[in-house]
């Protein structure tokens, strides 16, 4: 499994765990416990979403910055300039990792 591959698959289990703690407290919104897991939870995807971008491509609007992303530069028509990198890719869902 590729470096990218493996941040990738981390990103989807910190997002599984975010969701269902999203649901969890839509019903229990006073859980102390649940609510500190999910700032846990959500503060290490940011980060992970973050670290992704800047490797590779963004998975968010959120993570879009044209001056830090994709420094790999391995998947993007326009290396070594700055550019609006939502479409660079290829993006997981389109089959590419």
């Amino acid at each position: 499994m590729t470096e990218r591959s493996q941040m990738l698959q981390k990103i989807t289990e910190i997002s599984f765990t975010v969701n269902d703690l999203t649901l969890y407290l839509d019903t229990h919104p006073t859980d102390s416990a649940a609510l500190d897991a999910f700032s846990r939870a959500n503060r290490e995807r940011k980060s992970l979403l973050e670290s992704y971008a800047r490797s590779y491509e963004p998975l968010t609007m959120d993570c879009v910055c044209p001056d830090s992303n994709n420094t790999a530069k391995e998947f993007t028509s326009f290396p070594n300039e700055k550019h609006f990198t939502w479409a660079d890719g290829p993006l997981p869902w389109e089959g590419g990792v």
